[in-house]
């Protein structure tokens, strides 16, 4: 069975891509994304992908999903009626908080609304102490009051959150067990099996999201596994928020693992395609119909994060800044995130002032020249407006634009108001868009201790490859490279994965106090745990693999770096190996680093995977004859409007050098070639840019 298919649902777009595993074959189809039933877009994009490429069920290997179903449920405040169970006296955890602030100036800010109101905080009398001993033992004789209490509620799920239970989790299962028991039909997250890690707030917060999100995930997978399995695919498997996919039933047991799973699979994609092209850092931009994300992968390692926060304020990176959302501690790819797509809508403040974003047209009604209902300019409209996309059609001809409407929102909304003409006023626009998403890159670059220079842009998504080289220009980028189908790139990302999930304990001790043999023995437990899931997989044992790694601090520090740990047995060598690792991080992240001060363990951590077999991903080429559709007027900045040739990207044969300007077009995305830059089509069929006079580097 040599075919894998990946689906994802963009802002605008729903994206379905194939590849075959033998010779690294590639389809693509994209529909309009559904946000009144997301499962009819993915069975409908599924469908047309299947007959277009003629590809039997039964020769489908894998089918992976990346949801935005968590992410909308949390930023649209519209989860599962959810029960908070907590030590008594702590019912308020989740709107204490923390005392960061979003904005450290603003007196006025209101934090995000608690997911769990008041009423629905419940409490039981127990108390575990802060080294893990048991000082009240829980009142079982309170847990019948508390089910007819859930019940009155009527809720759809239960979280419950008990003092230290990550250090002795005896009570929580206790009380788990007996709700289960009395409640069949209702969901109920334990913060011992969600989070057993150290910060009351964080563990509280992710698990009160699982139990938040967790019926509606469950419905949308299973109405979507219902569809699917009407087609004779195999079983449906879920991208995670830190790359890897799993089974529907390991996302239900932790679904807050899956909010990022869209982002996630298109810097999965870009770390496959630098692995074949050479390229160990690549700066990975992925920029969609509402958003744009950037990410960065070095010497071939994707960054990731333990902790980050979703449903802060709008159009910013907000969750990266704490005290602005909910916060989620679960691995999770390291990206930044900007209201930057090719739906946000052009407007002018208060102020007179043109503004983009956060607001955007998505899918429905899309941006003007779609001629879905739009009415507002969208950063679409004025790369259509500015000659970058073809004024007749999109999708290879089968999507008709409306380019006077378009132009006409231009003047009525920002063009007029400002008195100036619709082209100044287009680019305006996306100059505006490219500095926002110039700063998304600087956040994982730059703000990362990392040289823009050192690495080669990848970039994705369908409007990427549009505003690619004005961004490398921007942050001084030597190399942008186009992969193919950049227009269905983090479905391409869904099948070019592994089978993973990630796994975590607080062991919180000195480091050169702790017994090596008490580390490995908690890292074994947590690979019985996951021997058991990857046998669930059908993956072969040969395949597995177990990646560990320690969240350590300096002993005066409130907050961790996490370092690999290498070797299968934990020796003392191995540890002092662990704790020059994390001064080499320290200094790397912050500057400097103190060899003298002590380090504490503080959170052990396991990535457990079934490798898949490797993918070779390719772009067929062409004899490089007719590869001119046109020639059109396009405006690039300090030269205006230029005669611009329009060139069919499909027909393009390796090796071929292209001269900005330049436009490259195909079914999923238009590349723009800037003045001053060239093109070139390597063997495998990636464009690949460079400046004019840095042409013989990309070589």
């Amino acid at each position: 069975m040599p075919w894998r298919i990946g689906v994802d649902i963009g802002g605008t777009f729903t994206d379905a891509a194939l590849v075959n595993e033998k010779t690294g074959e590639i389809g693509i189809a994209k529909t309009l994304t559904t946000p009144g039933d997301f499962g009819t877009g993915v069975v409908t994009a599924l469908m047309e992908a299947i007959e277009r490429y003629d590809v039997p069920a039964d020769d489908v290997s894998l089918l992976s999903h990346a949801t935005t179903v968590v992410t909308n449920a949390i930023l649209e405040e519209k989860g599962a009626r959810t029960a908070l169970i907590s030590t008594r006296g702590f019912r308020d955890i989740l709107e204490l908080r923390r005392s960061s602030r979003g904005n450290l100036y603003d007196m006025f800010q209101d934090p995000p609304s608690v997911l769990v109101p008041r009423h629905r905080r419940l409490e039981i009398t127990e108390r575990i102490d802060a080294q893990g001993n048991a000082i009240i033992p829980i009142d079982l004789s309170e847990i019948d009051a508390l089910v007819i209490e859930i019940q009155r509620l009527n809720v759809d799920a239960v979280a419950v959150s008990l003092l230290f239970s990550f250090l002795n989790d005896t009570h929580e299962k206790m009380l788990g067990e007996r709700l289960r028991a009395a409640l069949p039909d209702t969901p109920v997250f334990l913060s011992s099996e969600v989070l057993p890690e150290i910060r009351e707030f964080e563990r509280t917060s992710t698990t009160a999201i699982c139990a938040y999100v967790g019926p509606i995930l469950a419905s949308y997978l299973k109405r979507l596994e219902q569809a699917v399995s009407s087609l004779d695919l195999p079983a449906l498997h879920v991208m995670g928020s830190a790359g890897g996919v799993v089974d529907v039933t390991e996302a239900l047991r932790m679904p807050a693992a899956v909010v990022e799973s869209g982002p996630a699979a298109g810097v999965i994609a870009a770390a496959l395609v630098g692995e074949q092209i050479d390229r160990g850092n690549l700066l990975s931009f992925d920029m969609g119909g509402t958003t744009a994300k950037a990410s960065l992968i070095r010497n071939g390692s994707i960054e990731t994060t333990a902790e980050y926060e979703v449903g802060g304020g709008e159009g910013s990176q907000s969750r990266w800044l704490h005290g602005t959302g909910h916060p989620i501690r679960v691995p999770v790819i390291d990206l930044a995130e900007v209201s930057a797509g090719g739906g946000s809508i052009a407007w002018i403040d208060p102020a007179g002032a043109l503004r983009v974003g956060p607001r955007s047209a998505g899918a429905e009604p899309g941006p003007v020249c779609y001629g879905r209902g739009g009415a507002d300019p969208t950063v679409t409209d004025a790369n259509l407006v500015l000659g970058y996309l073809d004024a007749g059609s999109l999708l290879g001809g089968r999507m008709s634009i409306e380019f006077d409407a378009a132009v006409k929102a231009f003047e009525a909304k920002v063009a007029n108001p400002l008195g100036k003409s619709v082209e100044e006023t287009a680019a305006g626009v996306i100059a505006i868009v490219n500095s926002n998403m110039a700063d998304a890159l600087r956040i994982v670059s730059v703000e990362r201790g990392h040289d823009p220079r050192e690495f080669s842009l990848i970039a994705f998504g369908g409007a990427g490859p549009l505003h690619a080289v004005a961004l490398a220009e921007e942050l001084d980028v030597p190399e942008v490279v186009i992969p193919p189908i950049p227009g269905g790139f983090s479905a391409l990302g869904l099948v070019g994965t592994d089978i993973r999930r990630d796994y975590a304990k607080t062991h919180f001790a000195p480091l050169t106090e702790t017994a090596p043999e008490a580390i490995d023995e908690l890292w074994n437990e947590m690979i019985d745990d996951a021997r058991g899931m990857l046998a669930n997989t059908g993956v072969s044992e040969n395949s597995w693999s177990f990646r560990r790694s320690a969240d350590l601090r300096y002993s005066r520090q409130a907050y961790e770096l996490n370092v690999m740990h290498n070797g299968e047995r934990v020796t003392r060598s191995s540890l002092n190996e662990l704790a020059d690792g994390f001064h080499s991080r320290h200094a790397q992240t912050y500057g400097h680093k103190n060899e003298q001060e002590a380090i504490q363990i503080v959170t052990l951590r396991l990535t457990a995977t079934g490798q898949l077999p490797a993918l070779p991903i390719a772009q067929k080429t062409a004899d490089g004859r007719n590869t001119l559709k046109t020639n059109r007027m396009a405006w690039f900045p300090g030269q205006g409007r230029v005669e611009t040739p329009v060139l069919d990207r499909d027909r393009l044969a390796a090796g071929s050098q292209i001269r900005g300007p330049a436009i490259l077009e195909s079914l999923d995305s238009t590349i723009v070639v800037a003045p001053g830059w060239r093109a070139r089509v390597d063997a495998k069929g990636f464009i690949r840019m460079t400046r004019g006079e840095e042409m013989e580097l990309a070589r």
